[in-house]
């Protein structure tokens, strides 16, 4: 019998891998080397993986961080590509004689990330009732967008207008 690789992922997909394995794995690196590197508990490796252990098997017990994770990272894949392609294009149109072209870049991963971010929260209806806060953002949309205008155009304003330094 040949399976192929959608087959192969669905059974993964079954048997609960992409629920409680990765994210348990995910979970338990991030620990891990947050302890290793911060030497929070002292120079015992063995320690820092039960801790990590314990608190990456703790965060999968109710489904919450699962399906926040099956929530989010497929945005993040979608955020990651418009990323892609947006720097594409900058890099197409975009000459750099004076070397702005990093914080260019800055500003649109900045965007697409807080972008993700909020597309997640908005559709993720896990928040201990039947309400999600996706409401909210459908609701304000354009009043955020035309604020965030506003603040952009006075950052731009008072960070141009003396030569590259904010006013205090």
């Amino acid at each position: 019998m040949v399976m192929t690789i959608t087959d192969v992922l669905n059974l993964w997909a079954q048997q609960g891998v992409f629920s409680y394995v990765i994210p348990f794995l995910l979970m338990f690196a991030v620990v891990f080397a947050i302890l290793e590197k911060t030497k929070l508990l002292g120079q015992q490796k063995a320690i820092d993986a039960i801790v990590a252990m314990a608190i990456g098997l703790l965060a999968l017990q109710f489904d919450f961080v699962s399906t926040f994770y099956a929530e989010i990272f497929p945005k993040f894949g979608v955020g990651i590509a418009i990323f892609l392609v947006v720097i594409i294009l900058i890099g197409f149109f975009y000459h750099d004689d004076a070397g702005k072209a990093g914080s260019a870049v800055k500003w649109v991963g900045w965007f697409t990330g807080i972008g993700v971010v909020i597309w997640a929260l908005t559709s993720w209806n896990f928040w201990g009732d039947n309400f999600s806060i996706g409401w909210w953002f459908y609701e304000y949309f354009w009043s955020l967008i035309i604020l965030a205008a506003i603040i952009g155009v006075i950052v731009w304003a008072t960070h141009s207008s003396n030569g590259g330094t904010v006013k205090s």
